[in-house]
């Protein structure tokens, strides 16, 4: 198996790195691609999502995951928050913007053009990741299949309203507590003009609703940050669509960070074998 970590994809957006891994079996097979997108306060290595990516290798599945370029970490520190100024500016459309860069890259790499299959690329995404690759699926015609793991089906409603909302516009500033590294996270008021500037295309509804190619919407009963009613709406608007409701999964999928054990927790298990199943459909 190989592995190339913390190399840079360079945005075409802007200046900030998108740090990147990737993990395959070099047999110069052409593979189907899978790319990760990681969460709200998420980054590449949390957790175990990279005993995950070896399952998807071992698969045979040419597995890239990456870490959104304002996600808060760098270069030389890609797990954690080193620069909470980052975190602050990052927005929606930055993630999307992110996300294509990544897709370009595989699909015009040349140094992997014998291991990659770029007629057969899988977006999965968790948490706020699974509405950013959603999104992206329904807009970009290279994208085959779209997989979220307790993916949210709606970022307008996540927003605060009213006097909180006022405050938060007046102060252009606010903060979250980081409850495992207690740091306090910054939230820009940008990052709500630009949901309101590109609310159109952020509306994950639309985008499922225009989606036309396969998609597979995993959720689990106990997620109390993304509920199992969002991946209910998201089958509703694609009947089409895969539902699996994971019993007393949670939002994690069972992992925390870090994840200090040499096998998968059994729902993030589950789900990997589930995901895999229809990426071979």
């Amino acid at each position: 198996m190989q592995i190339e970590s913390n190399f840079v994809i360079k945005s075409s957006f802007h200046n900030k790195p998108i740090v990147t891994d990737i993990i395959f079996n070099a047999d110069k097979i052409n593979k189907p691609i899978v790319i990760f997108c990681h969460g709200y306060k998420g980054f590449k290595d949390w957790g175990s999502w990279d005993l995950a990516a070896k399952i998807f290798a071992k698969a045979n599945h040419f597995f890239v995951k990456f870490n959104f370029s304002y996600n808060g970490g760098t270069l030389e520190n890609p797990i954690d928050f080193s620069d909470l100024e980052a975190f602050g500016e990052n927005n929606l459309t930055t993630e999307l913007n992110d996300l294509e860069d990544v897709i370009d890259w595989i699909m015009t790499n040349e140094k992997y053009k014998k291991e990659v299959d770029t007629t057969n690329i899988t977006l999965i995404g968790h948490s706020r990741g699974g509405g950013i690759v959603t999104i992206k699926a329904s807009e970009n015609k290279n994208i085959s299949k779209v997989i979220s793991w307790n993916g949210v089906s709606d970022y307008g409603n996540r927003f605060p309203k009213g006097k909180e909302l006022e405050a938060w516009k007046k102060a252009g500033i606010s903060y979250v507590l980081n409850g495992r590294t207690k740091q306090q996270m910054p939230h820009k008021y940008q990052f709500y003009k630009d949901f309101e500037v590109n609310e159109e295309r952020l509306t994950i509804k639309t985008a499922i609703e225009n989606l036309n190619k396969p998609q597979l919407i995993i959720a689990g009963t106990s997620d109390q940050v993304v509920k199992p009613f969002e991946a209910e709406n998201m089958h509703s608007w694609n009947p089409k669509s895969e539902l699996f409701i994971v019993d007393e999964m949670n939002h994690t999928l069972g992992s925390k960070h870090p994840w200090n054990d040499d096998s998968l927790p059994t729902h993030l298990k589950k789900a990997v074998q589930i995901s895999i199943d229809f990426i071979a459909k």
